[in-house]
């Protein structure tokens, strides 16, 4: 299929069947990777295609949803072997990608968000325990850690996962945290649930999300000294104006800001 390849996956199973019906029907090339029964409850096929391809299967169909395009990328994980697990989890039952592509603080890796069928509303304090620098926002219900370089936000109903490598990364790091989520809960009574903040996250992080262009519009000189004021809880994230007003040359980082300063309890409200 030669260089220059794009992935995408679908937030449903149908989507992903509509996709493969097209791409036969035009005769147009394509790979598909296959996540392993193990990884079932996380992932559904991605494909593999040209960007020639894509525009072809577009055209054909625009009806078709699409989680997102991302460059593609070999795999560096392997995916386990293994059956299904057995059975829906207590909190966590089935995650579903809804949004694909790249990451905004790391254009080689991958950004998603999954929906989740299940509640991790109730867990949130339990993880707060046992997850060692989380960051907890009681009253937004969102938690936030670091797992390598990985960022992980959890919400009650979705999950997302900043600079995971790629696809397959992407499933096993869901996989892995469901693990953590039913596993945790599982074991609660053994658990002092934790309401506390214990950890913001890097200023570093914060600052790779916004513009980076040093406008001042904020009230400081540089992007890197209003990231460390947001760190300190001196700052709103919302007072980046390139990012929240209407318009702003820097709109697309919005999503990713908010992410990651939710765990700190900032808002996107000037104050």
């Amino acid at each position: 299929m030669g260089s220059n390849l794009l992935l995408t996956t679908f937030p449903a199973r149908e989507e992903l069947g509509k996709a493969v019906k097209v791409l036969d029907a035009i005769g147009a090339a394509y790979e598909r990777i296959d996540p392993r029964p193990a990884l079932s409850l996380v992932a559904l096929p991605a494909l593999v295609m040209s960007r020639e391809v894509r525009g072809r299967l577009e055209t054909a169909a625009p009806t078709i949803v699409f989680s997102g395009w991302v460059d593609y990328r070999f795999a560096g994980a392997s995916m386990p072997d293994g059956a299904a697990p057995e059975g829906e989890g207590a909190c966590f039952r089935q995650a579903a990608i809804m949004v694909l592509g790249p990451c905004v603080a790391d254009e080689t890796k991958i950004r998603l968000i999954a929906h989740l069928k299940g509640d991790l509303g109730p867990v949130l304090p339990y993880l707060n325990a046992v997850i060692p620098q989380a960051s907890y926002s009681p009253t937004a219900e969102i938690l936030t850690f670091m797992e390598g370089y990985r960022m992980i936000a959890l919400y009650r109903h979705r999950i997302t996962i900043a600079k995971a490598d790629e696809i397959v990364d992407g499933w096993l790091t869901l996989e892995r945290i469901r693990c953590l989520v039913e596993h945790t809960w599982a074991g609660r009574s053994q658990i002092e649930p934790s309401f506390e903040i214990r950890k913001r996250p890097p200023a570093l992080e914060i600052f790779k999300r916004l513009p980076r262009t040093n406008c001042g519009r904020c009230g400081e000189p540089t992007c890197l000294a209003f990231a460390m004021r947001l760190w300190t809880g001196e700052s709103s994230v919302g007072r980046c104006l390139p990012v929240f007003e209407e318009g702003g040359a820097a709109s697309h980082l919005k999503e990713a800001l908010i992410e990651i300063c939710a765990g700190m309890g900032l808002t996107a409200v000037n104050q």
